[in-house]
C-alpha cells in the first residue's frame, strides 16, 4: 500500500511511504512494457536478413538491407509525435491509464507484423505494411519508456530510486535478449522450409501475450503518490492541460530538456550501436572495410551472452548510484567511451572470437554506466506537473534524431566510405555531448523529486525524517 502525507496512522504529514510489496508490483508493471518493446527490437534486429528476403525485392540486396534499417528507423521518426501526444496526456489523466494504452498498442503492432504476407505474394504492399506496423510501434513507444521512468521514479523511495529505476533497464536487456534468443533458436530447431515460411513469424506473435500481461499489471496499480498529491491540490484539477504543459516546457524548461537530451544521446547511441548495429557490423559490414567477419551464429551467441550478463549487473550499478551518486558513474561511462571507442572497434573487426567478445563486453560495461543511472536521473529534471510530458518529448526527440538512426547511418557511412572506425567516431561525439551536460548537472541521488514529497520505505524512516526536519 502507498501512503501519502498523513493518510496512514503514524505517518508524518508531507512524507510518502511506499511499502516493499507495492514497490515490487510497480517495478514489474513498468518493466514488462519495456520487455515488450525491446523484445520486438531484438527480434527485428536478429531477423534482419530474413526480413530482407521476405519483404523486399530479391534482385537488390543492398537496397533491401537499407530498407530493413529504414523500417527500423521509421519507428523512431514517429516517436516524438507519440511523446507529444502521450506525455502531456499522462500529466493530465494519469500515468497508469496512458501506460496501459501504450503497452497494448506496442504489442498489437508487433503481433500484426507477423501476419504480413511476403513480397512474392503482395509485392510493394509488403514493405508498406511493414512500415505501417513500425509506425504503430513507434508512436506507442513515444509514450511508453518515458512514462515508465516517471512511474518508477514517482513510486520509489528517495534513497533507493537508483536501484529500483535500474530494473527498467533490466527490462530493456531482458526483452532484447529474449527476442534475440528466440530469433536465434527457432531457425536452428525447425526445418529450412518451415523456418523460411512461418517459424520466423512466431517471435512476433509472442508480443501479444506479453502486452496483455503488461496491461493486467498496470491496471491493478493505483496512480503514483506524486500524481495523487498533484490531483488532490484541487477538486477541479485533472493534471496539467496539454497545450499549457507543452508551452511551459519549451519556455521555462528548455535547459532541462537540453540536459536530458545530452544524457539521452550519450546513453542511447551506445545502446543502439550494441543492440541493433553490431550484429550487422560483425557479420556483414566489417568484411567490406578490411576486417574479418564472424559467422552469424557465433555473433548472436556472443551478443546474447553479453546481454544476459548485463541484466545481472545493472541493478548493482543502480544500487551503487544510490550510495556514491549518479554523476560519478555517468562520468565513468562518458570518459570511458571517449577513451576506449577506437580500441573497441579495433578488436571487434579482428575476427577473433575472444577479442570480439572482449570488445562487446567493454561496450556493454560502458553502456551499463548509463543504463543503471539514467532512469533515476532523468525524471529528477522536471517537476511532477510536467514530468511525463517533459521526459516524453525531450527523450523521444533526441532518441529519434540521433540514436534510433544509428544502424541506418552507420551502414551508410561505413559502406559508403570503406572506413571501419565510423562507429568509434559516432560513439565519441555523443559521449562528449553527455560529458558537456554533466558539468552543470546537480546530482539527484537521495533527494526528493522536484514538486514531490520526500519518499521513504517505512513508517520508521518517515518519523526519523520528520524528526530531522523539525
Amino acid at each position: 500500500m502507498t501512503q501519502t502525507d498523513a493518510s496512514g496512522e503514524g505517518t508524518p504529514a508531507g512524507v510518502t511511504v511506499t511499502d516493499t510489496a507495492t514497490m515490487k508490483r510497480a517495478v514489474g508493471a513498468a518493466a514488462v512494457g519495456n520487455i515488450t518493446e525491446w523484445f520486438d527490437f531484438g527480434v527485428y534486429a536478429y531477423l534482419a536478413t530474413t526480413i530482407e528476403e521476405q519483404f523486399f525485392p530479391p534482385d537488390n540486396p543492398a537496397l533491401a538491407q537499407v530498407g530493413v534499417f529504414a523500417g527500423f528507423a521509421v519507428s523512431f521518426l514517429v516517436r516524438p509525435l507519440g511523446g507529444l501526444f502521450f506525455g502531456p496526456l499522462g500529466d493530465r489523466i494519469g500515468r497508469t491509464k496512458v501506460l496501459s494504452i501504450t503497452v497494448i498498442m506496442m504489442a498489437i503492432g508487433t503481433f500484426l507484423l507477423g501476419f504480413i504476407p511476403p513480397y512474392s505474394a503482395i509485392g510493394i504492399w509488403a514493405p508498406i505494411l511493414l512500415v505501417v506496423c513500425r509506425v504503430v510501434q513507434g508512436f506507442s513507444t513515444g509514450g511508453e519508456y518515458a512514462g515508465a521512468m516517471t512511474f518508477i521514479a514517482e513510486y520509489s523511495p528517495d534513497r533507493r530510486r537508483g536501484f529500483f529505476g535500474s530494473f527498467l533497464e533490466c527490462g530493456t536487456f531482458i526483452g532484447y535478449a529474449l527476442g534475440a534468443t528466440v530469433a536465434t533458436v527457432i531457425p536452428l530447431v525447425s526445418t529450412p522450409e518451415f523456418a523460411s515460411t512461418w517459424a520466423w513469424r512466431i517471435p512476433f506473435f509472442i508480443a501479444l501475450p506479453l502486452g496483455i500481461v503488461g496491461v493486467y499489471l498496470r491496471v491493478k496499480l493505483e496512480e503514483t503518490p506524486a500524481f495523487q498529491t498533484l490531483l488532490s491540490e484541487s477538486e477541479e484539477r485533472e493534471g496539467t492541460q496539454a497545450g499549457a504543459g507543452i508551452k511551459k516546457l519549451f519556455t521555462d524548461y528548455w535547459p532541462a530538456m537540453l540536459t536530458a537530451g545530452g544524457l539521452v544521446v550519450a546513453w542511447n547511441v551506445p545502446n543502439y550501436m550494441l543492440t541493433s548495429y553490431m550484429p550487422t557490423y560483425l557479420e556483414e559490414n566489417v568484411q567490406d572495410v578490411g576486417g574479418v567477419a564472424i559467422d552469424s551464429t557465433t555473433s548472436q551467441i556472443l551478443q546474447i551472452g553479453v546481454l544476459w550478463i548485463a541484466v545481472l549487473v545493472i541493478p548493482f550499478v543502480g544500487r551503487l548510484s544510490d550510495r556514491v551518486g549518479r554523476k560519478p558513474i555517468l562520468w565513468a561511462g562518458a570518459i570511458g567511451t571517449i577513451v576506449l571507442a577506437f580500441p573497441m572497434i579495433l578488436v571487434l573487426k579482428s575476427g577473433s572470437v575472444p577479442l570480439v567478445a572482449l570488445g562487446l563486453a567493454v561496450m556493454a560495461a560502458l553502456l551499463i554506466c548509463f543504463s543503471g543511472t539514467c532512469p533515476s536521473t532523468l525524471p529528477a529534471l522536471f517537476p511532477t506537473e510536467i514530468r511525463y510530458g517533459g521526459l516524453s518529448i525531450s527523450f523521444n526527440i533526441f532518441v529519434s534524431a540521433f540514436a534510433g538512426t544509428t544502424s541506418l547511418i552507420m551502414t551508410a557511412v561505413v559502406l559508403g566510405t570503406g572506413w571501419a572506425y565510423w562507429p568509434a567516431v559516432y560513439l565519441i561525439i555523443f559521449a562528449i555531448a553527455g560529458a558537456a551536460v554533466l558539468v552543470k548537472l546537480r546530482d539527484p541521488a537521495g533527494k526528493p523529486l522536484p514538486g514531490s514529497n520526500p519518499a521513504v520505505s517505512t513508517e520508521e524512516e518517515a518519523r526519523e525524517l520528520a524528526a530531522s526536519r523539525s
